[in-house]
């Protein structure tokens, strides 16, 4: 298997179809085996009847159900877990970033990176629907404060599109417990702990109106940034460096 998409979903009826059908066009286009796992967190609406009835349809795509309402963390974490592929993508159920910006990652990966990391806020990345500027405002205040505190030098920690090689999406998720919002920021801290490389590649974004990620999140992104930064900077002691 050369690559898996790992898409995590909650209450997704109303826009995970075409970002499915889109993904599977794509991938079967191209001559690499692939599979899709649609990792379903507890939906309560159709989420799980519409990806049931389109695995029907789509070759190599499938359903995981986790009972409960967890968090999208948790879900990545079950789909990159279960995945079989050489390499593990995960793509946002909206389709932001849309499946046709996946060549840059692999290329990045093919170049030595462990992690290449799709980013709205490089020089050459194209927003062709940007967010309100309430929403940028405070993302970008978000970054400021994860980039001076836990991850500088990255630029765009919360852009739904994250490709792993095999061998670093095992130990890294292995390593990861935050299953709600802020487990990108886990990740990437874990994977610079575990020393994996990381590399942010520049893609086109378009922002969707019906985005999940609220203002009233940002004082507990925070208390994770400083939280995720006292267990590592814990972990280097016990290990001695």
């Amino acid at each position: 298997m050369e690559l898996s998409l790992i898409i995590p979903a909650f209450n997704e009826a109303q826009r995970i179809g075409p970002t499915l059908r889109r993904a599977h066009r794509f991938l079967a286009a191209r001559p690499a085996r692939f599979e899709i796992l649609v990792v379903d967190d507890g939906s309560t609406d159709d989420t799980v009847a519409l990806v049931t009835a389109l695995a029907a349809e789509l070759p190599g795509v499938r359903v995981l159900c986790s009972p409960a309402n967890r968090g999208k963390g948790h879900a990545v974490r079950l789909g990159m877990r279960a995945a079989a592929g050489r390499i593990r993508l995960f793509s946002d159920a909206d389709g932001s970033t849309p499946i046709d910006e996946l060549d840059p990652l692999l290329q990045a990966l093919a170049e030595g990176a462990d992690v290449a990391i799709g980013s709205r806020y490089l020089a050459a990345s194209r927003v062709t629907r940007p967010q309100p500027w309430f929403r940028r405002a405070w993302s970008r205040l978000a970054n400021r404060v994860v980039q001076r505190v836990l991850l500088p030098g990255v630029a765009d920690t919360h852009c739904g599109f994250k490709a792993f090689t095999a061998a670093a999406a095992e130990r890294i998720f292995g390593a990861c417990t935050v299953d709600g919002w802020s487990f990108d920021l886990e990740v990437l801290a874990r994977t610079r702990a575990l020393g994996f490389c990381i590399l942010e590649v520049p893609v086109r974004w378009e922002n969707d109106e019906r985005s999940k990620a609220r203002l009233r999140q940002l004082p507990r992104e925070f208390r994770h940034v400083y939280r995720l930064r006292q267990q590592l900077r814990q972990a280097e002691k016990l290990a001695g460096r």
